[in-house]
């Protein structure tokens, strides 16, 4: 499992990058590592971070007695690019997933079913239905969408590894938005989805660490 921990915490109105921010008393990034690693502990975990953070990084690992075993590689400037850098490390004829590192309540059943999908499609994510109403705006206006043609996507997103790889073996493109664009856009794979869960949120607000400790408190993964 790839887990891509990039952020710089801009959103967050602080200087702490938001992956490092504390959720129920441990950083971010250990519980979505736990969340992992709980689930199946065998799953390999190549955890993509800033060069800059890299020190940071083993700190907090000191300081929480944090053991669990993560290849730690250096990200790029852009999404794309830290994950084609973790792939390095990443076997061939394997199944491969790609998470993001602020996302730490993955379920069990979220992960049951993109494995249990991948043993008949090459690429597989997480999708639930938007609960608002949606609008399309463009320079000539806005315009309703029925919310019943449209998913969220979440995170892991899972690939068989030639796939992924052969994918990110191109030139990065701004219109790439998660690994999942990337192989339907350089490969033409189609990308099948199963039903994630809602607490799955990615975390980028302050409004969103209110959320997430009550998620902790409340729900039982």
């Amino acid at each position: 499992m790839i887990v891509v921990a990039g952020g710089s915490g801009k959103r967050m109105g602080g200087d702490i990058p938001k992956q490092f921010l504390p959720i129920h008393g441990k950083p971010l990034l250990m519980r979505t590592i736990e969340r992992i690693h709980i689930y199946d502990a065998n799953i390999g975990i190549i955890l993509v971070l800033p060069e800059s953070q890299m020190s940071y990084w083993e700190l907090l690992c000191q300081e929480y007695e944090f053991r669990i075993p993560c290849k730690v590689v250096a990200g790029g400037s852009e999404r794309f690019y830290s994950v084609k850098n973790a792939l390095d490390y990443v076997p061939d004829n394997c199944l491969v997933g790609v998470h993001d590192g602020v996302r730490p309540f993955v379920s069990s059943a979220t992960l049951d079913a993109l494995f249990s999908s991948m043993q008949a499609s090459k690429a597989t994510i997480p999708v639930v239905p938007p609960h608002e109403s949606i609008r399309i705006a463009n320079t000539e206006g806005t315009a309703i969408v029925d919310r019943n043609t449209v998913k969220l996507v979440q995170t892991p997103q899972c690939f068989h590894s030639s796939v992924l790889k052969k994918a990110y073996n191109s030139e990065y493109k701004p219109i790439f938005t998660d690994d999942a664009s990337v192989v339907e856009m350089v490969l033409g794979v189609p990308i099948s989805l199963v039903e994630g869960n809602r607490e799955n949120i990615k975390i980028t607000t302050p409004f969103d660490i209110v959320v997430a400790e009550a998620i902790y408190e409340n729900y039982n993964f």
